[in-house]
């Protein structure tokens, strides 16, 4: 790409010339009007070129991060912000509100967040009319809002969703002179082909789109090595693999913060609350798990007490939920049939298209010993559950088989032990009876859960093995992954 402070001299240059050329064809007699109509248009064109151009002395530090959903429910575009701010960056950070960010992100006085409206389309007529009219309409939107903007140094754009965002990002960069860095956390078509077939017009269409407009970025971020070898090899891409590493707030939970957290969802959710005779003294404060003694205001774990297993999920084809409740339902068996195993509270956290239906599955299972309930946690709570929890499960099948679950990310970063069912590349991340165990099946999950909990609470059982590995092998943070694989590319001279 051409240096922005060149191409503004020359468009201002060209639009000058322009402007004197049509003052010359207007006191000339005989020009054809449409010659002068013509001219004064394309002056006007390259004025206003010239002036999305227009640099000032904190362009070079301002980054606009777009993502075409939920930034909530962004993560990984939310840590790239912080990060950006923590180097005295400006940031922009462009999607959806629906949920609410990190309270870090929300302080951060160097990270403004502009929300856009999700866009529905034509609620009426066919199919593709609806889906053309939606792009349209947010081709439109996207343009509005990054044309008015002040000029940024780079565009961080998150894949996917793409389309129709890393067209419209790449046409911004080239006519307001800034770079696109485009950070692949998946194909968008693989994701689409779940639902429509990978033959499927539409998904063609979207895997031509994004290997079309993907090599015109400046600089692509991945989160695998082999999503950066099959850039490479298949798309011409060259990727930095930036894998996914928790933040600082993901880590084990202070048995007091958990019991605050265990009292606020007893009162929305009755698997938290604890109904037993025990502790029936006005002095205590009690949870399933957890009491309070409000004489010296301890806290201490009940002894009797489940295991809590959680999960997280955005509801998608990806993830076959059926897998986790034959799993539970194969463990209540166990118990029926005189194991002695703890009783299950099972917290599956998330919003997504497929909620109601699984909400279904699991009001028609009749279990005794395993509880579930799917809560929406706020950005804050969501890092303490898990620190809290005793063991996570990871139902994530990669559509592309190239991507990492950064549930699994975080549940490491809280020293959280993880089962995590079987797909390509998952090996990066999770080393099967290392760091955690891999399922292919919900028999094998339901082995492990029996095989894991057989001791529980005891600190001699499989669990604790798992855990105090991970808490010698945390790895390299996300901040310091970041400074080595991101900032340089920021940072780069022009």
């Amino acid at each position: 790409m051409a240096s922005p402070c060149t191409g503004s001299s020359c468009l201002a240059l060209f639009g000058l010339v322009a402007a004197l050329f049509a003052v010359f064809c207007v006191t000339m007699p005989g020009v054809s009007p449409r010659l002068v109509g013509l001219t004064v248009v394309s002056a006007l064109w390259l004025l206003w070129l010239w002036s999305l151009r227009q640099r000032d002395a904190g362009t070079e530090r301002r980054v606009c991060a777009l993502v075409l959903g939920d930034i909530g429910r962004s993560p990984r575009m939310q840590y790239h912000c912080l990060s950006l701010s923590k180097h005295g960056y400006e940031v922009t950070f462009v999607g959806f509100l629906d949920s609410k960010p990190h309270q870090d992100v929300l302080r951060e006085d160097k990270i403004r967040i502009v929300p856009i409206a999700e866009v529905k389309g034509l609620r009426v007529g066919p199919k593709p009319l609806t889906y053309v009219t939606k792009v349209i309409v947010q081709c439109l939107q996207l343009f509005s809002v990054l044309l008015r903007m002040e000029l940024h140094s780079h565009i961080l754009l998150q894949n996917p969703p793409g389309l129709p965002s890393i067209a419209v990002a790449w046409l911004v960069c080239v006519l307001r002179g800034s770079r696109l860095i485009i950070d692949w956390h998946n194909y968008g078509y693989t994701i689409m082909a779940l639902s429509h077939g990978r033959r499927h017009p539409v998904v063609r269409l979207a895997k031509w789109y994004e290997h079309f407009f993907g090599p015109l970025a400046t600089h692509n971020l991945c989160v695998t090595n082999a999503m950066k070898d099959d850039l490479q090899k298949n798309w011409g891409i060259k990727a930095t693999t930036l894998y996914d590493r928790p933040a600082s707030i993901f880590r084990e939970t202070p048995l007091k913060l958990q019991h605050e957290l265990f009292m606020r969802l007893a009162n929305t959710y009755p698997q938290f609350q604890h109904r037993g005779s025990e502790d029936v003294e006005v002095e205590a404060e009690s949870s399933i798990f957890s009491v309070r003694d409000h004489t010296d205001d301890s806290v201490t774990l009940r002894k009797e007490r489940p295991a809590l297993l959680v999960s997280s999920t955005s509801w998608t084809e990806d993830e076959d939920f059926s897998v986790l409740l034959k799993a539970l339902e194969e463990y209540e068996g166990f118990i029926k049939d005189g194991a002695s195993l703890p009783s299950l509270v099972c917290a599956i956290t998330g919003k997504g298209p497929q909620k109601e239906h699984y909400r279904k599955l699991i009001d028609s299972l009749n279990l005794e010993h395993v509880k579930i309930c799917t809560p929406w946690l706020e950005a804050e709570d969501y890092p303490v559950l898990l620190g809290s929890a005793d063991l996570g499960v990871c139902l994530h099948k990669s559509s592309s088989g190239l991507d990492l679950p950064m549930k699994v990310v975080d549940m490491f970063g809280c020293c959280l032990p993880v089962c995590a069912i079987k797909f390509d590349c998952l090996h990066e991340l999770v080393k099967d009876k290392e760091n955690g165990l891999i399922f292919t099946d919900a028999q094998e999950l339901a082995e492990q859960l029996k095989s894991l909990l057989s001791e529980f609470p005891s600190s001699a059982g499989g669990l604790d093995s798992f855990r105090r590995y991970l808490r010698t092998s945390r790895g390299q943070c996300w901040d310091d992954n970041w400074d080595q694989n991101v900032l340089p590319l920021i940072a780069a001279e022009r």
